[in-house]
């Protein structure tokens, strides 16, 4: 896997409630419930999200109730759990540094 960019906080948020199968609205009310309603998705962002993340090959479609209104189920694959994790070692060494800032000031 080639060395990606950030993941934007909306991306690591839907890929972390991909972690097991959830559809559109179940994804939209998880990030809610994570970030205690400090991130709110709207439809088109996630949507978007979840087009732009599909073509990536880091999530894919899990199952889909064609009765049903057409609802659709997402899961992460295994390059999206790369990603992810990959995010998280950047994520630890910023926070490994921010230490420095205390340093600094005092």
């Amino acid at each position: 896997m080639t060395k990606e960019i950030a993941l934007t906080e909306t991306t690591y948020y839907i890929l972390l409630a991909l972690r097991h199968p959830n559809h559109g609205y179940g994804i939209i009310q998880e990030v809610e419930e994570l970030t205690n309603k400090r991130v709110i998705l709207g439809a088109g962002t996630l949507y978007g999200a979840i087009n732009l993340l599909i073509k990536k090959k880091w999530i894919e479609l899990y199952s889909e109730d064609k009765t049903s209104r057409k609802k659709k189920e997402y899961i992460i694959t295994k390059e999206g759990k790369n990603a992810f994790n990959l995010e998280v070692v950047r994520l630890k060494e910023l926070l490994s540094f921010s230490k420095l800032m205390g340093e600094n000031n005092g």
